[in-house]
């Protein structure tokens, strides 16, 4: 066998899902040794050098090390937020703004993020075989386009032809706050969502484009944020479930109340 794709990642199955891939990557790499295989490639996320990472990217790097030492040359994509119809930061972005014509949000809607479109993800993963066997690293890719969370929200407002999105900025709302109601709000499962709202703390630019050097870009350069979102949607079906005024009410009642509450246990100390 030649080649080898490791695409797992196990947060779905909830808490311990890190321990989880260490185990599933270090057998992986084993076996792929073991039965000579040329080359591994993995699927991982973009992340910020230096500091600490939350779990679900901590957990991504830890994946791509643990291959990189396997003994077969491996390459490690790091990718941000992936524009396809069926990834889960998509879908949370896509029933976030279908749903939420006014969002209260954390401070990381700020945040700069380089998503990429699922083509040109297929364009790097099916490129990458063809590398030189000495190659064992990571590589970042990206879009053409650099956005805060809150673009992306509202250029896909525009390309899906909804109202524009409002967006207010709580610097005090914590991650698992937020997580709860994106939980409440999408039909994102819970513990995917978590972990990925984590991780929106960090901002996730492509640091080098190595990788086009070696195996070319997508044909036609990328492709844009808009289109991306547009290519998206066409396999989706229109999303009727906008909650009730009822329900975005009481959403914006326990923001204002946990804000409340945080403001007052600051001002105590």
């Amino acid at each position: 066998m030649e080649l080898a794709y490791f695409l797992i990642h196990t947060m779905d199955k909830g808490a311990g899902f890190a321990e989880r891939d260490r185990d599933l990557a270090t057998r992986f790499g084993e076996v792929a040794r073991q039965a000579g295989v040329g080359r591994i490639i993995y699927l991982g996320g973009l992340h910020p050098d230096g500091g600490e990472l939350s779990t679900h990217l901590a957990s991504r790097v830890e994946v791509g090390e643990v291959l990189l030492a396997s003994g077969v040359p491996t390459a490690v994509l790091q990718a941000a937020v992936i524009l396809g119809d069926g990834s889960a930061s998509f879908d949370m972005l896509r029933y976030l703004t279908a749903r939420l014509p006014v969002m209260i949000g954390p401070k990381w809607l700020s945040n700069r993020i380089q998503p990429i479109a699922v083509d040109d993800v297929l364009h790097y993963l099916v490129g990458a075989a063809s590398l030189p066997p000495e190659v064992n690293r990571t590589f970042d890719i990206g879009g053409d386009e650099v956005l805060t969370y809150t673009e992306m929200i509202r250029r896909f407002a525009d390309v899906a032809g909804l109202a524009r999105r409002h967006v207010g900025i709580v610097p005090v709302l914590t991650p698992g706050l937020a997580s709860l109601w994106i939980g409440l709000v999408t039909p994102v499962n819970p513990r995917v969502a978590r972990p990925l709202v984590d991780s929106l703390v960090h901002e996730v630019v492509c640091r080098e484009r190595d990788l086009d050097a070696l195996i070319g870009g997508p044909p036609g350069g990328p492709i844009g944020y808009d289109r991306a979102v547009a290519a998206a949607l066409q396999g989706t079906t229109k999303d009727t479930a906008l909650r009730n005024i009822g329900l975005i009410a009481a959403l914006a009642l326990v923001v204002a109340l946990a804000v409340g509450i945080v403001g007052a246990q600051g001002s105590r100390r």
